[in-house]
C-alpha cells in the first residue's frame, strides 16, 4: 500500500475557482451516486497547470500518478498483483534515428526527405534484392500503404510521390521523435525490421546504398492500478480504466496542453466510480481500476498491463476517454467503439431502460476509433473491451490543443456521464451480466515496426 505520497497542493487559474466549477454542476441529476463536489476537486487538480500537461517521463505525471494514488488509498483499495503500492513501474526502450544516408541511383538524399521507422541497431542496404521496394503513387492511399507495409514486417523501402508532401512530413515528425518498443532482447530479434521513406519524383531506382544507425535508451513509465476484491465471483474480473498522460507543454514551455477533456476527464471518472462501487459493497465480481500511462505515445500502459493478467479471467473493460462535454446526443449521454464486437453495450443498454437514458453506437466509424485507446490491446485478446466517449470529434475545437483546459468543459454533463456508468454497470459488477467475447479474427493487430 501506497505511505506518505507527497500530494502538491492544488492550484487553480486565475480565471477558475473549486467555488465557480461547483456552481457550473446544476442539481439535476439521475442518482446520487457520484459526489460532484469530489469529481471536481479531482479533474481539477489533473487538469492544473502545476502538472504542466503530464506528458509522459516528465516530473509532473510522477505527481498525477501520487494524487491518484493518494485517493486510491482514500478509498482503501488494494494494490494489483501484490505489488507494495498502486504504481506499475515498467521500462520501455526508445529507439531514435542517429545517423542515416541515403543515395539513390548515385544521388544523395536530402535529409528533409527522408523517414525512418527501425527496431534494428543499425543496417547497411547495398542491393535492391536484399529488401521490399515500393512505389507510393500520387492516388495510393498513404496510410493503407504505410500500415500494410508496418503490419507485414521486415526491411522496406518506399518511394513516395511528392503529391504526399504534407502527409509524409507529419509522418516524418512523428517517426524522428522515435519508436518505443515495451522489450527489446535478443527473445523477440526476428521481429526486428525497418522501413525507410523517401519523398521523390524518381521512381525508377536501378542502384541504392543507405546506411541507418539508431540510439537505444531505457525509460521507465507508471501505471496505477487499484482493486476492490470480489465476492461470490472473485476470480471474474471488470475493469473501468482511462488514461492519466497527456501532451505535456509547447517546446518553449509557455503553453501547457492541459489535457483537462483529454483524459483527465476519464480519469476523475474511474476515481469516483471506484469510491461508489468501494462504498456500495456489493461487487460480486474483482473490480480493477487503471489509470493507463503512456496512451498519447503509442499505448504502452496499457500494453504492458495486459502482459500481467490472464484475458480469460476479463469479463469486460470500460475504458473512459474524453467525457468533459455534451454528445451529439445531448448533455449526459454517451457512446461507446465496436458496439457490433460484443454485446456489451447491448447488456448495458437494457440497465439504463428504466432511466430512459440509451448509450449510442460510435458515431464516427470512419475514424477507427476501436484501435485508437487504452481497450485495443485487451480487446485484440478476445476482452469485451470498448472506448466509451462523449466527444464531438467532427466539432471540438480544443482536442491536442492547449485550450483543453478545465474552462472548456461542462462539469454538469460529466457527471450525469459518471452517474450512467454507475447504473449501467451495476449488473456487470455484481455478476448478473457476461458479454459475448470479441472475435480476435475480425481484430486488427498490432503494427510489427512502430
Amino acid at each position: 500500500m501506497l505511505k506518505n505520497t507527497p500530494i502538491r497542493a492544488i492550484t487553480f487559474g486565475a480565471s477558475i475557482s473549486l467555488a465557480s466549477c461547483l456552481s457550473l454542476i446544476s442539481t439535476t441529476t439521475i442518482a446520487e451516486n457520484i459526489s460532484a463536489k469530489q469529481m471536481t476537486k479531482d479533474i481539477t487538480y489533473l487538469a492544473s497547470d502545476s502538472l504542466k500537461g503530464r506528458a509522459s517521463f516528465s516530473p509532473e505525471i510522477d505527481i498525477a500518478a501520487n494524487y491518484i494514488s493518494q485517493r486510491f488509498a482514500e478509498i482503501g483499495l488494494k494494490t494489483f498483483d501484490g505489488l507494495s503500492t498502486y504504481k506499475q513501474t515498467f521500462n520501455i526502450t526508445s529507439i531514435t534515428p542517429d545517423k542515416v544516408s541515403v543515395n539513390l541511383n548515385g544521388k544523395s538524399i536530402d535529409k528533409d526527405n527522408i523517414t525512418v521507422a527501425s527496431t534494428m541497431k543499425s543496417f547497411s542496404w547495398k542491393n535492391k534484392a536484399d529488401i521490399k521496394t515500393h512505389i507510393l503513387a500520387a492516388d495510393d492511399d498513404y496510410r493503407s500503404v504505410l500500415r500494410g507495409v508496418n503490419n507485414e514486417g521486415g526491411q522496406h523501402l518506399i518511394l513516395v510521390d511528392t503529391a504526399h508532401a504534407d502527409i509524409f512530413k507529419r509522418y516524418q515528425q512523428f517517426l524522428n521523435s522515435g519508436l518505443t518498443k515495451l522489450t527489446f532482447d535478443d527473445k523477440n530479434k526476428a521481429e526486428q525490421g525497418a522501413i525507410v521513406l523517401v519523398l521523390t519524383n524518381a521512381l525508377a531506382i536501378e542502384n541504392i546504398d543507405i546506411e541507418v544507425t539508431t540510439k537505444f535508451s531505457e525509460k521507465s513509465l507508471s501505471n496505477v492500478v487499484a482493486v476492490l476484491p470480489g465476492k461470490s465471483k472473485a476470480d471474474e474480473v471488470v475493469m473501468f480504466s482511462a488514461h492519466y498522460d497527456h501532451l505535456g507543454t509547447t517546446p518553449d514551455g509557455k503553453e501547457i496542453f492541459n489535457g483537462a477533456d483529454d483524459d483527465a476527464s476519464g480519469t476523475s471518472a474511474i476515481i469516483n466510480l471506484a469510491d461508489y462501487f468501494s462504498k456500495k459493497g456489493n461487487n460480486e465480481r474483482t473490480l480493477i481500476f487503471a489509470a493507463f500511462t503512456a496512451e498519447e505515445i503509442g499505448g504502452y500502459g496499457s500494453r504492458y498491463f495486459s502482459q500481467q493478467l490472464n484475458p480469460d479471467d476479463v469479463i469486460a473493460m470500460i475504458n473512459i476517454e474524453m467525457i468533459g462535454k455534451p454528445s451529439k446526443f445531448g448533455a449526459g449521454t454517451i457512446w461507446m467503439t465496436g458496439m457490433e464486437r460484443s454485446n456489451l453495450g447491448e447488456l448495458l443498454n437494457k440497465s439504463l431502460e428504466k432511466h430512459d437514458i440509451e448509450i449510442y453506437k460510435d458515431p464516427y466509424p470512419e475514424q477507427g476509433l476501436f484501435y485508437r485507446s487504452d481497450n485495443a490491446t485487451l480487446a485484440r485478446l478476445g476482452v469485451p473491451a470498448h472506448s466509451f466517449s462523449s466527444t464531438q470529434l467532427d466539432k471540438d475545437q480544443h482536442y491536442h490543443k492547449t485550450t483543453d483546459d478545465l474552462s472548456s468543459l461542462d462539469l454538469d454533463s460529466m457527471h450525469k456521464v459518471i452517474e450512467t456508468f454507475s447504473i449501467a454497470s451495476e449488473d456487470l459488477v455484481n455478476g448478473k451480466i457476461t458479454p459475448t467475447r470479441v472475435d480476435v479474427s475480425k481484430v486488427e493487430g498490432h503494427g510489427k515496426i512502430f
